[in-house]
């Protein structure tokens, strides 16, 4: 059968090399699946049946290693810690199969349990969140748009690893190309993408790095758009976390992408690479990574209870073993963190009390609802102090930050807010100083 489509070709030369190492890891989700056409998926099969016959062969360079085990991690597991935990808590799990890890509260960024949390990796195809990233911005600020149709340039068709197979004659939207990139981690998509935002891919690598240190990504380097190995790309599980975070913030639309099972584009149907949304349906997202280099990276997210959690596992040998390692953080979320507001905006806390007013008190309290992450076992042990530190002598006026409110349970700081006088309070009056001097006498 002659294979004149330039993306069945492409999907069936990429099969052929894949079939071998696909064999060797059955829990590969492309193994799971129908994947491809009927049709591409036959004349791959045909062309795969030489490789089949023997030993699996050496990747060539540039090779992402989708599909097989990477080795172990070898030593000991990342000591785990619970910053937001208290001393009643039970400590994190230990996943001796990863290499790091972040359990983040997406609401309040509390860190609930961490290993190694700023270990530099490579991120692979965790890349892909930053390119995501930048194209919804792209779009929220009107520079680009869902419907807009992108061209596909050679580059990103030769773009090696994983595909959604788009080529030049392609007719692909943003819309579409989003997909490819969050289900498919079409690195093609990737490419394309970048060269629409930012007119090539060396400028969006620029607005890759000057985003990551804006909101703060200490441990990243960019080199590219779509995460192939690069000894200059780097990462850590903290940063994929506080990333993952600001895109749920910002960008939450990405969900209703990252959430499907599986994408079908030119008539080709692929499984989403994230494996855990397989198995828990709390799950909606949002991105993984594999490399040889990097092993099998997973970027989770999830509505546990009444809280949505953001779990990162990095280094695992099997796209099982880190789904396990997801599970066990959520599940230790879940079970020992609650999201409690503590606060509403407008909400009355208390009264200070002075001589220096002539009411001799003022109603103080805070100007914003503050919800705060905590061990489930402390939410009824929430107590607060006030501390005034500016001087009451000259009065205050409505809205007046006097000082400090710090909110505790169990000896764990939770929060400190300012203290905001909740009305007008004029100083003492002569007459009133004195009435008071003069009862102070009696």
């Amino acid at each position: 059968m002659a294979l004149t489509h330039p993306g069945l070709r492409k999907c069936a030369n990429q099969v052929q090399r894949d079939l071998a190492l696909l064999c060797l890891e059955y829990e590969s989700p492309m193994l799971k699946t129908s994947g491809l056409s009927r049709v591409a998926l036959a004349a791959s099969l045909v062309l795969a049946s030489p490789v089949l016959a023997k030993a699996a062969p050496t990747p060539p360079a540039g090779d992402t290693g989708k599909i097989g085990a990477t080795p172990a991690p070898t030593g000991p597991a990342p000591v785990p810690e619970s910053p937001a935990g208290d001393t009643s808590t039970p400590s994190p799990p230990v996943l001796p199969d990863v290499t790091a890890y972040v359990l983040m509260d997406a609401q309040t960024g509390a860190i609930l349990a961490e290993a190694a949390p700023h270990l530099e990796i490579p991120p692979a195809s965790l890349t892909k969140l930053m390119t995501a990233h930048l194209v919804y911005q792209a779009i929220h600020h009107g520079s680009l748009k869902m419907d807009q149709t992108v061209p596909i340039s050679t580059n990103a068709w030769h773009q090696q690893g994983s595909t959604m197979f788009v080529d030049p004659n392609s007719v692909v939207t943003v819309d579409q190309l989003l997909h490819g990139l969050i289900i498919d981690s079409g690195n093609d998509a990737a490419v394309a993408l970048a060269e629409q935002v930012a007119g090539g891919t060396n400028a969006f690598v620029q607005m890759m790095n000057t985003t990551a240190s804006k909101i703060g990504l200490t441990d990243t380097n960019y080199t590219n758009a779509t995460g192939l190995p690069d000894p200059d790309l780097h990462t850590s599980a903290m940063d994929i976390a506080l990333l993952s975070r600001v895109i749920l913030n910002d960008e939450p639309e990405i969900l209703q992408i990252s959430k499907l099972q599986s994408y079908t584009y030119g008539g080709i149907t692929q499984r989403s690479w994230n494996p855990v949304l397989f198995k828990d349906p709390t799950v909606d997202g949002l991105k993984t990574g594999l490399t040889r280099e990097s092993g099998h990276c997973i970027d989770a997210t999830a509505e546990r209870g009444n809280m949505r959690l953001i779990a990162v596992v990095t280094g695992g040998p099997t796209w099982a073993s880190s789904t396990a390692a997801i599970e066990s953080l959520l599940d230790y979320g879940q079970h020992f963190f609650t999201d409690v507001q503590i606060t509403s905006a407008g909400q009355q806390v208390g009264i200070v009390k002075s001589d220096a007013f002539n009411s001799g008190e003022v109603p103080v309290g805070i100007t914003q609802d503050v919800t705060v992450t905590m061990p489930t076992d402390a939410q009824k042990s929430v107590t607060h102090t006030i501390s005034v530190t500016t001087p009451l002598t000259p009065g205050v006026h409505k809205g007046e930050i006097l000082g400090s409110i710090t909110y505790s349970a169990k000896g764990k700081t939770l929060a400190v807010l300012p203290l905001i006088a909740m009305a007008d309070s004029p100083p003492a009056s002569f007459s009133t100083k004195l009435s008071r001097k003069i009862r102070s006498m009696l």
